[in-house]
């Protein structure tokens, strides 16, 4: 089990550390700012933090000391696109970071609102705006969530083939390209969407993805946590299946997979739309592990009563074992279990509202 896990949160980024059965804090940087992500390189455990400072902008931080100090790099920047016109892009939130694959050190992929990816193969130091996705005319159909503008926020790579990368997009569906970023696939069959006039429901464009991941050992499988259900994919990005958990909420925004077994997932299901939280107050985990056939709802040491706490996307994580998982809310709360899910303790503190989770 991992024994670091950095919190992005409202008013910066927490360290906590494992301290025998539970987790104490060790660190705060960027104490008072918006700090909207964390990723963790896996070639050498490089820090990259992105934050939005709103007046002043979109920036990005990396750390070569496990977090004890941070050098600004540079940010992804749609300068130069569309210049002049009156609906030119201008960066809004730095949403995702995820590194390249094993025979790319130096790469790092930057899902952002309004909708572009970006890559750079010099850990931050430049960035290009993955032209392909941008220009392809099917990008014209997508459209704000949450948010005014479309985004990119989960971007997976193939651990097999680094050339594979999928991309979920809120609201724009899924995409997949197979040579790199050269080209893109539009999948999403059997995705379907209930707030858009039936006629409009199986439209792979205007499907709400809140979050897709996929299975680091079986990497052909996915689980996407979508605006109106769960949906499992039946190989790679093209078909899927809606899963119809028994308790009332398949709306949620944060999907964990076990990394050793695609047929078991993590949800944290709550009442959608104008209401957003936990139904009745009561915050539960919900797991899988039989590809959604079944479902299995935890909440020893949780909060059952008057809780209001959402989990984002980006709010939850399981480590490489697939026994360690950690949920942060957007009320502060702070919760670790080492038994899959099946028991939770609170992190010895209140925290600025969550927008990610990150073992590091």
């Amino acid at each position: 089990m991992t024994d670091r896990l950095f919190a992005s949160t409202r008013k910066g980024l927490f360290e906590f550390r494992k301290k025998g059965a539970g987790w104490s804090l060790a660190n705060v940087s960027f104490l008072g700012s918006p700090v909207t992500g964390l990723m963790r390189h896996p070639a050498d455990g490089a820090l990259y933090a992105a934050l939005d400072l709103g007046h002043f902008g979109v920036k990005l931080h990396e750390s070569q000391d496990g977090g004890k100090s941070w050098s600004e790099i540079a940010a992804p920047s749609y300068s130069g696109i569309d210049a002049g016109s009156k609906d030119a892009p201008s960066l809004k939130l730095l949403w995702v970071l995820e590194a390249g694959g094993k025979d790319q050190p130096n790469r790092l992929w930057a899902g952002t609102i309004p909708g572009g990816l970006f890559k750079s193969d010099d850990r931050g130091r430049s960035w290009q705006l993955v032209k392909s996705l941008w220009d392809d005319p099917r990008r014209l159909k997508w459209s704000g969530g949450g948010y005014d503008q479309p985004g990119i926020h989960s971007v997976s790579i193939d651990p097999r083939d680094s050339r594979r990368i999928a991309v979920a997009v809120s609201t724009g569906g899924v995409w997949e390209s197979t040579d790199g970023g050269e080209s893109w696939a539009l999948g999403g069959k059997g995705l379907r969407a209930a707030y858009v006039p039936p006629e409009q429901a199986n439209d792979p464009e205007q499907q709400d993805v809140h979050r897709l991941v996929r299975c680091a050992t079986r990497p052909d499988e996915f689980w996407i946590q979508h605006h109106n259900g769960i949906f499992k994919s039946v190989g790679g990005i093209a078909e899927w299946k809606e899963i119809f958990p028994p308790h009332e909420g398949a709306f949620g925004f944060a999907v964990a997979v076990d990394p050793k077994r695609a047929e078991r997932a993590w949800f944290v299901p709550a009442v959608k739309d104008e209401y957003r939280y936990p139904k009745d107050g009561k915050l539960l985990v919900a797991m899988t592990d039989d590809g959604g056939k079944s479902f299995s709802y935890f909440d020893r040491g949780l909060p059952q009563d008057n809780a209001y706490d959402l989990i984002y996307r980006h709010g939850m994580v399981i480590d490489d074992e697939g026994t360690g998982l950690a949920i942060g809310s957007t009320t502060g709360g702070l919760w670790f279990s080492g038994d899959s899910g099946e028991s939770w303790n609170s992190a010895p503190a209140r925290l600025p509202p969550i927008y990610g989770l990150a073992y590091a």
